[in-house]
């Protein structure tokens, strides 16, 4: 169910379960992929999931399912870390926080207090995590909350995450391939880092992500194809139903 495409009415009658509010960024992602990559990414997992959230089996038997809601994207999150790259967008983690959290809160208006935030931003990774924690423990509510980032949910895959990679780029190609530069993915890959940052024993060195890549760039966006990117969004989804099971019966 989308929240956004539906009326206050829809929403009263349904029986909703658990809501996935996706959360992404507005930041470089190379010369190929768009700059709304990890809102676009978030989304598309998220609406994956919850069109296999029907039923789940129990002990003993089959246990029918409500619905999955799937909320408006947040598009804005802890970005600067690519503030060199033009059109990157950011806000401070604390006013992250605090927006994620209330928007999420204000579900409970509804009846929805199960919620599932699906990332697709790394830099959003810590602030989801603090916020998931202060929504399950807001005394004002019942509500209960955890944080999901598809890519660390693929399996094998997810070391060749990178930046603007091959695991963005496929995902892009399997569920927005217009939005792609396919003419742009060669030097995409020629001028791209092998990983992410300068590390000495342990330690990143570098604070943002041009002291490393030149144009954004980390891992090879031309091994992610179409294929690959339907795998991914199989893998992620699934898991996501299958942790969103568990928030529900918890």
């Amino acid at each position: 169910m989308n929240l956004a495409e539906s009326t206050w009415t829809e929403v009263r009658d349904a029986d909703v379960d658990v809501a996935f509010l996706p959360v992404g960024s507005t930041e470089q992602h190379g010369p190929h992929a768009p700059l709304a990559t990890d809102a676009l990414t978030a989304t598309a997992v998220a609406e994956a999931a919850a069109s296999r959230y029907e039923t789940s089996a129990g002990e003993d038997e089959a246990t029918a399912r409500g619905e999955a809601l799937v909320t408006p994207t947040v598009p804005v999150g802890v970005s600067e870390e690519h503030r060199a790259f033009d059109g990157t967008m950011w806000v401070s983690p604390d006013a992250f926080r605090a927006y994620v959290r209330e928007a999420a809160a204000s579900l409970g208006a509804s009846g929805i207090d199960r919620i599932v935030f699906v990332n697709g931003h790394g830099g959003n990774v810590e602030a989801l995590a603090t916020v998931a924690r202060r929504f399950s423990r807001e005394s004002a509510h019942d509500g209960y909350g955890v944080a999901f980032t598809w890519f660390e949910a693929v399996g094998e895959h997810t070391g060749d995450m990178g930046h603007a990679g091959p695991l963005e780029t496929a995902l892009l190609r399997a569920t927005h391939p217009e939005l792609v530069r396919e003419d742009a993915i060669e030097s995409a890959r020629e001028g791209a880092a092998d990983r992410w940052g300068e590390w000495v024993v342990g330690v990143n060195l570098a604070h943002d992500a041009d002291a490393f890549t030149d144009n954004g760039v980390v891992g090879d966006p031309t091994a992610g194809d179409a294929a690959r990117g339907q795998e991914l969004l199989a893998l992620a989804s699934e898991a996501l139903c299958t942790l969103a099971v568990a928030v529900v019966d918890r």
